[in-house]
C-alpha cells in the first residue's frame, strides 16, 4: 500500500485527476480522493505510512527471543507431561519468562507475530505399522475398490 501511495503522489504531481489515479493504482475512487486531499495539504509526506495500528507490543525483542527459544525446546522442557503447546500453557510460559501477562485468547496473535502457526497433531495409533498399511493399500485395496461400470452415463 505504501508503494501505491507513493505512486499516487507522483501521479497527482503530474496533474492527473483522482479517478485516473484510482484506476492506475487499482484502488477505490474514494481512496484516491482521500489521498489527493492529504497530498494537497501535506505533499508526499502526508501519504507516508503511519506505522502499524494498535498498541505497541509489551514484549521487547529479547523477551520475544526468550519465548521462541522456550517454545522450540518443547513443553516437556518446561515440565509438562505431553508434547502439546496450548494457548493457556503458552500464556503461562510468557508470564513466567517475561513477567508480562496475556489472556490465553490473545496469545495466538503473539505466536503469529513470532512466526508460529496453529497446528493440530494427527491422532494415530501407537501400534500403527506404516509398512503394513502401504502393503495393504498396494495389494488388498485395489481388489476391494468399486470398479467403474463399462456403460457410458
Amino acid at each position: 500500500m505504501e508503494q501505491r501511495r507513493r505512486r499516487a503522489a507522483k501521479l497527482f504531481g503530474r496533474g492527473l485527476p483522482a479517478a485516473e489515479v484510482a484506476r492506475r493504482c487499482q484502488v477505490a475512487r474514494q481512496v484516491a480522493y482521500r489521498w489527493q486531499e492529504a497530498w494537497m495539504h501535506g505533499g508526499e509526506a502526508a501519504l507516508a505510512s503511519k506505522g502499524s495500528a494498535g498498541p505497541k507490543s509489551r514484549l521487547n525483542s529479547q523477551q520475544k527471543q526468550q519465548v521462541v527459544d522456550a517454545l522450540l525446546a518443547g513443553p516437556a522442557a518446561q515440565g509438562y507431561q505431553t508434547q502439546l503447546w496450548t494457548l493457556p500453557r503458552t500464556a503461562d510460559l510468557i508470564e513466567s519468562l517475561t513477567g508480562v501477562r496475556y489472556h490465553p485468547g490473545h496469545v495466538w496473535r503473539i505466536l503469529g507475530d513470532l512466526g508460529f502457526s496453529c497446528q493440530r497433531p494427527e491422532r494415530r495409533a501407537i501400534e500403527r505399522d506404516e509398512q503394513a498399511v502401504r502393503q495393504w493399500k498396494r495389494t488388498k485395496w485395489p481388489a476391494l475398490k468399486k470398479k467403474r461400470s463399462g456403460r457410458a452415463v
